[in-house]
């Protein structure tokens, strides 16, 4: 248990320049509080009592709701969280019960890890290892995240995502960005997704402007 601690806190002072201290981090970081609390929710939620499962179930369920009231992050008790997971600000956070997170997960603000199904079944997505998921983004239904993926803010991803993209626009567009996204990610720099539309619109300007080259001048 303290080793865990101890990792989460460590996890938190690296990818926060704005830590000062591990006291400001418990008082003050719910995405920590939230994490931590999810440690314990899903060994209790996994805890196999027979008859006694579904007093563990709903003890699970009623303190996440009470975690969720105090840091604003809805983190089902369910989900499967890996190591190093970051969640910055955290309000408005809703991460699914089916969802997976991998290890060195960097999540803001906003964030939906969602299903698009009511059945019984894995409805919430997959995020692999080494992914930032910008502030408001919405990843839905049972879709896979590869590693070293960046997420732009506000993006809507309803498909598989293959490692080593950036991801961005409303559907969300694949981006491959190969070498580069991993100390992108590294440094958090999430800043630096790409302008999609922007693109497309300079490659259409670009375009039209050498069609206009050719027409016959009168």
């Amino acid at each position: 248990m303290f080793r865990t601690i101890r990792r989460e806190l460590n996890n938190v002072k690296q990818k926060d320049p704005a830590c000062n201290n591990c006291m400001g981090i418990w008082l003050y970081y719910p995405g920590f509080q939230a994490v931590l609390a999810h440690r314990f929710l899903h060994w209790l939620w996994k805890l196999d009592l027979g008859l006694l499962r579904y007093l563990t179930h709903f003890v699970a369920r009623f303190i996440q709701y009470q975690v969720k009231i105090i840091t604003g992050i809805e983190l089902h008790p369910a989900a499967i969280v890996g190591q190093n997971v970051f969640i910055d600000h955290g309000a408005g956070v809703v991460i699914g019960e089916t969802a997976i997170i991998g290890d060195d997960v960097t999540i803001y603000q906003g964030v939906t890890l969602g299903g698009v199904s009511t059945k019984k079944e894995k409805r919430h997505p997959t995020l692999g290892n080494n992914i930032i998921v910008g502030a408001g983004a919405k990843v839905l239904g049972n879709i896979v995240i590869g590693d070293y993926v960046q997420i732009g803010a506000n993006a809507v991803v309803l498909k598989d995502v293959p490692s080593n993209s950036t991801v961005v626009g409303v559907p969300g567009r694949i981006i491959k960005m190969e070498g580069d996204l991993k100390e992108a990610i590294d440094n958090l720099e999430h800043n630096n997704s790409p302008d999609y539309i922007g693109l497309t619109l300079e490659k259409m300007q670009a375009r039209i402007e050498e069609l206009e080259a050719r027409l016959p001048k009168n």
